[in-house]
């Protein structure tokens, strides 16, 4: 299990604004933060040949901490893939022809 604190937390917070947490049922945790748009580009941009290249990026170039293991073990790896994402979070929008 990772010791993170809540300090730490506070201060991931005041430094990149939105994070999230991955908590797995054996008590297993990681933490990132929000994606911006140029790491999304580049998580999405190899998606079309190879999908698990976006959770790679996205758990390398947003991690923050906790267990290793989310990142290394596939089983803990294809947890965090069903949920990342929810990170992509956006507003809704209409278009509407003028």
């Amino acid at each position: 299990m990772s010791k993170i604190t809540d300090k730490q937390i506070e201060d991931w917070k005041a430094a990149h604004g939105e994070i999230f947490k991955l908590e797995f049922e054996d008590g297993k945790e990681g933490f990132l933060k929000k994606p911006s748009r140029k790491i999304l580009k580049a998580a999405m941009a190899k998606m079309q040949t190879d999908p698990l290249s976006f959770v790679e990026r996205i758990l390398t170039d947003c991690w923050l901490g906790g267990d290793e293991l989310v990142r290394t073990e596939d089983a803990y790896f294809f947890g965090a893939a069903e949920q990342l994402e929810g990170l992509m979070e956006n507003k809704k929008a209409e278009l509407k022809k003028l």
